[in-house]
């Protein structure tokens, strides 16, 4: 393996980076309701971003699996998307600062990234990693939201029981670095926030407002959640006039709210260990693929129109 400190550039300027807790936002896995990814969106919108390191995607990228988007007016390129993986600082709310790894998912080189981003752990002193991102299951949109923590050390996660048993499924490289930043006696935390199933394809801001407040807990930070807010009183309302006009969708959200009730009762019985159902459990919601797709559609409309 080529020595990972050739994988990024560090900028001058920054040597009073230190002690800070690190958010983790990589584009490319599987994020339902688009929650990670408004959660960053709305931080970058909000608050000022300084680029500390930079990483070469050249080596980590696969352009031929995302293409960069370029522009070509009337006979001749005029721009081209550069995809960029950086490490930023930004200030909450009240000045407090952070750091920010965002960018595209790597496609290549999976265990030099993460001896990379270790490397910046190291140099900067992180006190805490963190992630989060959506994920699909049979819950209804008419209860709070639910999330599946995890972490590197049990204390991180305490108090919170388990929704899901042992499973598995694809990595990411962000599990990867969760992992490997474990094992090197790193701290990391991250919060899988459940998604409707039904609106897993779509921006569901109710998700992404969970995110933060999360995040928020975890580090002490003040993030900025009002634009997410005000997005999402308008999601609210698409989404209950889509069920109220639909005797199907009202029928298959009052069996989520049944099914949701009894687990979150079962789970105040210490002897009870229950488990959410995912999304694709089609025994338990054998409409709920159904009722996805309507809904969807009606959302995916009221963008399109400008509604949305």
């Amino acid at each position: 393996m080529r020595d990972s400190a050739d994988l990024y550039e560090l900028h001058p300027g920054f040597d009073d980076v230190a002690g800070l807790a690190m958010l983790v936002c990589l584009d490319g896995f599987v994020d339902a309701g688009h929650t990670g990814r408004q959660m960053v969106t709305s931080l970058f919108d909000r608050l000022t971003a300084e680029e500390i390191a930079t990483f070469d995607t050249d080596r980590l990228v696969d352009y031929r699996s995302r293409r960069p988007m370029m522009t070509f007016v009337e006979n001749t390129w005029t721009a081209y998307d550069t995809p960029k993986l950086a490490l930023y600082r930004m200030h909450d709310e009240e000045d407090a600062p952070f750091l920010v790894l965002h960018g595209p998912e790597p496609d290549r080189e999976w265990e030099a990234f993460a001896a990379a981003v270790g490397r910046l752990v190291d140099h900067f002193s992180v006190t805490l990693s963190i992630s989060t991102h959506g994920i699909p299951m049979a819950v209804p949109h008419t209860r709070p939201i639910t999330v599946t923590p995890h972490s590197t050390r049990p204390e991180l996660v305490e108090g919170h029981t388990p929704w899901i048993g042992r499973v598995e499924v694809p990595g990411s490289a962000t599990s990867m670095l969760e992992y490997r930043l474990g094992e090197g006696g790193h701290d990391f935390v991250g919060y899988a926030v459940h998604v409707p199933s039904y609106l897993a394809q779509s921006q569901y801001p109710r998700a992404a407002i969970a995110a933060t407040e999360y995040v928020a807990g975890a580090t002490g930070l003040v993030l900025p959640t009002s634009e997410l807010e005000e997005t999402a009183r308008t999601t609210d309302v698409d989404i209950a006039e889509q069920v109220a006009a639909s005797e199907e969708v009202q029928r298959v959200v009052a069996n989520l709210e049944r099914q949701y009730d009894d687990i979150m009762s079962a789970r105040t019985d210490p002897e009870e260990r229950p488990t959410l159902p995912l999304a694709d459990d089609e025994a338990k919601l054998p409409t709920a693929e159904e009722l996805g797709a309507e809904l969807e559609r009606y959302l995916a409309e009221r963008e399109g129109d400008g509604n949305g």
